[in-house]
């Protein structure tokens, strides 16, 4: 159990970081000061600094959550099952669900604007829960790191359109294209034991 200095330093962070989300839906993130945010978080500099050297590392560590709740999300949709075919929405949907309830932040994270290596991050997050936890079905004469790169990285445009569309589409219509895509190129995966 996290001790009462363990559980105030992550409600601090979390306020900083909720500050820093709130502001970036009023101003671009080079618009802001350490002051402002600190301000909205409801603390002073010398707090923020205690946790963070500047913006761009508070952005970073939210983006790391943010990263790391997609992984756990999408590692959910398959826990279970022995076994799921490429044209299955559902593989695809918790993928949708979680960036277009995140929409604020995943814009950020996948267009790569204002925290350079953001779009490696988010396709490496993917790429980790496929490469560690699944498996093709049928045999390849490509290496499995190299499918999920070629995967990973042109989901990225997948969803960089999706962005440009202004999520137009529903994470359930997103998920078909997607899966319709994927059909076209293998069949189907495994799901490792842990």
């Amino acid at each position: 159990m996290p001790s009462t200095e363990d559980r105030r330093i992550l409600r601090t962070q979390k306020m900083l970081k909720n500050a820093l989300l709130q502001l970036l839906t009023e101003k671009e993130l080079s618009q802001l000061t350490i002051t402002e945010v600190a301000k909205q978080a409801g603390c002073n500099r010398v707090t923020f600094y205690s946790h963070y050297k500047d913006l761009n590392e508070l952005l970073a560590a939210i983006v790391e959550d943010y990263l790391s709740g997609l992984a756990d999300y999408f590692r959910k949709s398959f826990q279970g099952l022995e076994r799921f075919s490429s044209t299955d929405v559902q593989r695809q949907l918790p993928i949708f669900e979680y960036i277009y309830q995140h929409q604020s932040i995943f814009t950020l994270i996948i267009t790569g604007e204002i925290l350079p290596g953001s779009q490696n991050q988010f396709c490496e997050a993917l790429a980790q829960v496929a490469a560690t936890e699944l498996r093709l079905e049928e045999e390849s004469d490509l290496e499995i790191p190299t499918l999920n790169s070629f995967m990973t990285y042109g989901t990225l445009g997948f969803f960089l359109y999706w962005i440009k569309q202004d999520y137009k589409d529903s994470p359930e219509v997103m998920a078909a294209k997607l899966a319709k895509l994927h059909s076209k190129m293998y069949d189907g995966s495994v799901v490792l034991d842990k």
